[in-house]
């Protein structure tokens, strides 16, 4: 049974730094994980994305910003969220699945997310 969850959500003035963190249990490795993010009244986009290899994808509007890794020995994805803007503020939510996408519906193991407020 895959779990996901999240931490590190916080309220952060902008030009801030937070780490996010999904711990996951119950899958091997051999996954690819995703951070998402779903403001108030729009839809859920990708953020990241991290594929077995170390590989990894990042919206334009986070390039630069923020940075997506994993630590397969503790199970763990990290969201490194630096220079962080009013418009960052959403709910972030960690995502598994065995293909990576940008397509929410593709992945089929969530978190229930962890709150960032840039104010």
């Amino acid at each position: 049974h895959v779990q996901l969850v999240e931490s590190g959500g916080d309220l952060e003035q902008p030009g801030g730094s937070l780490r996010l963190s999904c711990q996951a249990s119950g899958f091997s490795s051999v996954y690819c994980m995703g951070w998402f993010r779903q403001a108030p009244g729009k839809g859920r986009e990708g953020v990241a994305t991290i594929d077995t290899a170390g590989s990894t994808t990042y919206a334009d509007s986070v390039k630069g910003r923020l940075t997506i890794s994993r630590d397969n020995a503790k199970n763990t994805l990290y969201l490194q969220t630096n220079s962080l803007k009013p418009e960052d503020t959403a709910m972030y939510y960690c995502a598994a699945d065995i293909f990576c996408s940008w397509m929410a519906p593709r992945y089929d193991y969530w978190g229930q997310g962890t709150q960032v407020t840039v104010s």
